[in-house]
């Protein structure tokens, strides 16, 4: 993804370099652990936070909106783990109609006494990031490494120094988790803190799993939060998942990376629903590494007021006879800011792939502003790829053909806007899901009209 050229470090960067500093030591994981925090570290140091110098960020300047760095994450104490436990359903209720396995991840850590651990069919092994990291397993290191995708990005490598929560969660082949696992990251309100966590998920040949990513509470102080998740779905094995982020306060950052490898024949479909708060960047590494895979990515961005969005995906079509879908959805209110920066990439050897990416945005104030950048890299003769993108505005004949009907114009413009983030929603797979993102979208539009 490029270098650039720093200048002298900012207070941010400084404020980062000396937390590192101070927490190196204490970070866990073995030796060759501390050397891949090493050098992941000597990379941003010498890259620094990205800014839109980098073609990748062109459109996300993270180190002139970072003005400040906040201290790293600490293991919440025992009293604020209780309190959180003793009114965690009141907090955060379950999906309606929607049985989960929760896996609760607080200030960054896996918290077993919160989580259902005890649910967990057989097949299914979870432990913490932080003991995993001990183990010295050298497939682990190179599980957490995936392969190589993303390397280049500073914001990535900052949160392979820095990784210290988190989940390892294994399912064997053929293991069919019938029950959806919700990973639900929370903060014990402690004190605004920068969160770098990091987690994994291998399905071994065969095995189903949902997966469900949700920040359990609207946070209203300003947070850092640079979390990933390393995805293996592994030969004939098949992933549905779906990512909530939290709208975090004004002046709040969120760098969220997801590095997916698909075996021969794997199947994995992920959904992003994001309502806004800050800045944020949802990256996405996908790589096909088995012949006839099938991934699709898919999200819908509700933005408001000065929020910025930037959805950046890199495929790369390394195996023959795969197929990629790209199609997001993007609503943009007052002075708010999309972005949509696409790369498929195909490789020599990667004859028969079939790939096709869509942005498409409506914007409801002029004010508001899209960004949209779709690329095609193709090096074999065989293949059938696309990409499209539009902006535009709400139909007005559309608007007074219900306002015909008696409809006050906000409830109209709600409705053609639901039908418009629908077709993205439509991509999940699972019924109950979907149901529940479409009532998440439409609980925005009603506030946005209030």
């Amino acid at each position: 993804m490029g270098t650039q050229k720093t200048a002298p470090q900012t207070p941010a960067e400084a404020r980062i370099t000396a937390e590192f500093l101070g927490a190196r030591m204490t970070l866990p994981g073995t030796a060759a652990i501390g050397d891949l925090r090493d050098a992941a570290f000597e990379f941003f140091m010498e890259s620094g936070l990205p800014t839109r110098r980098l073609e990748a960020w062109h459109y996300t300047d993270l180190r002139q909106s970072m003005r400040e760095a906040l201290p790293i994450a600490i293991a919440p104490a025992a009293t604020a783990i209780l309190g959180l436990g003793a009114r965690l359903e009141t907090l955060v209720p379950r999906i309606e109609g929607l049985d989960t396995i929760r896996v609760v991840v607080v200030d960054g850590h896996f918290i077993p006494g919160l989580s259902d651990v005890a649910r967990l069919p057989q097949g299914v092994s979870l432990c913490s990031l932080s003991d995993a990291l001990g183990t010295g397993d050298p497939a682990l290191v190179a599980a957490l490494c995936a392969g190589g995708q993303g390397v280049g990005d500073s914001a990535l490598a900052l949160n392979t120094a820095f990784m210290q929560g988190g989940i390892v969660l294994d399912v064997a082949a053929d293991t069919d988790v019938g029950v959806p696992v919700e990973i639900l990251s929370l903060c014990s309100g402690a004190q605004a803190q920068a969160v770098y966590g990091r987690s994994l998920v291998r399905l071994g040949a065969g095995a189903r799993l949902t997966l469900i990513e949700a920040d359990g509470m609207e946070d209203l102080r300003v947070e850092q939060r640079n979390c990933a998740l390393v995805v293996e779905v592994g030969d004939g094995a098949a992933m549905e998942h779906v990512f909530i982020p939290a709208q975090l306060a004004a002046g709040s950052s969120q760098v969220a990376h997801l590095l997916c490898t698909l075996g021969a024949h794997a199947h994995f479909n992920s959904f992003t629903l994001a309502r806004g708060g800050g800045l944020m960047r949802r990256q996405a590494f996908v790589r096909f590494e088995g012949e006839f895979a099938n991934a699709q990515l898919a999200g819908a961005s509700l933005l408001k007021g000065h929020d910025h969005f930037d959805t950046t995906l890199v495929v790369q079509h390394v195996a023959p006879n795969c197929v990629s879908r790209e199609y997001f959805k993007f609503v943009l209110d007052g002075e708010a800011t999309g972005v949509f920066q696409g790369k498929v990439s195909v490789a020599p050897g990667a004859q028969k792939t079939d790939g096709a990416m869509k942005s498409m945005a409506i914007l409801l104030e002029d004010g508001a502003s899209m960004n949209n950048k779709p690329e095609l890299e193709i090096f074999a003769d065989d293949v059938v790829c696309g990409h499209g993108a539009t902006v535009a505005q709400l139909d007005e004949e559309q608007i007074f053909y219900a306002q015909a009907r008696g409809l006050p114009r906000s409830e109209a413009e709600s409705m053609l806007l639901e039908a418009f983030v629908d077709e993205a929603t439509d991509r999940v797979e699972n019924e109950t899901l979907r149901e529940t993102l479409t009532a998440r979208i439409a609980a925005w539009l009603v506030a946005r009209r209030g």
